[in-house]
């Protein structure tokens, strides 16, 4: 009899440590300091940067223009303005205020020149009628909250790791800014 209850014992913690170990998140995660490095490095603007975000601007532009999501979602991927929310996300979470401030100037000057970008963009384009694709970008719901703070969640965990999976790609298109500030910019435009 004790025989069989210790067996159980032992399965059934054999069981437990099954999916501890199946759901532990801090397997394969960096160490806090290079995580706090890796922040403090999101919150620098570099030329090559400003440059890579005015390309997918007009990337994304052209793509809202012509209505073609392919070219969306390659302008997601190459835009750099995930960096800067996720450092403004990690900044709140670790209550560090020098740190949001510094993601805040970023991410507020890159939101500056992308929308002065997709401006110009628009004003100088022969096409000038709005498409289903801008137009699906003028109407946000609960749904596409959940979609970024959901994608959010993953993309943490993913930047988080030392060996760095497919997941800031999908995180970058599923909760991208770029296509709502190149409509943005059309607004502007044609007032």
């Amino acid at each position: 009899m004790q025989k069989n209850k210790k067996e159980a014992d032992e399965a059934q913690g054999g069981i437990r440590k099954y999916f501890h170990d199946l759901f532990d998140l801090r397997d394969d995660m960096m160490s806090y300091e290079e995580i706090d490095e890796m922040m403090e490095e999101n919150t620098v603007i570099h030329g090559a940067n400003m440059w890579i975000l005015m390309l997918a601007v007009l990337i994304a532009s052209i793509g809202l223009n012509v209505n073609s999501t392919a070219v969306i979602i390659g302008a997601m991927l190459i835009s750099p303005l995930m960096r800067g929310i996720m450092t403004m996300g990690f900044s709140l979470a670790v209550r560090d205020l020098t740190l949001l401030k510094r993601s805040l100037i970023r991410f507020g000057t890159q939101v500056v020149i992308s929308l002065i970008a997709a401006t110009l963009y628009f004003v100088i384009t022969p096409l000038s009628d709005p498409t289903t694709e801008m137009i699906a970008r003028t109407s946000p719901t609960l749904w596409d909250v959940m979609i970024a703070l959901f994608g959010g969640i993953a993309g943490m965990i993913g930047n988080t790791r030392q060996k760095k999976g497919n997941v800031i790609p999908g995180v970058a298109i599923a909760t991208a800014l770029m296509p709502p500030l190149c409509t943005a910019g059309y607004g502007i435009a044609s007032l």
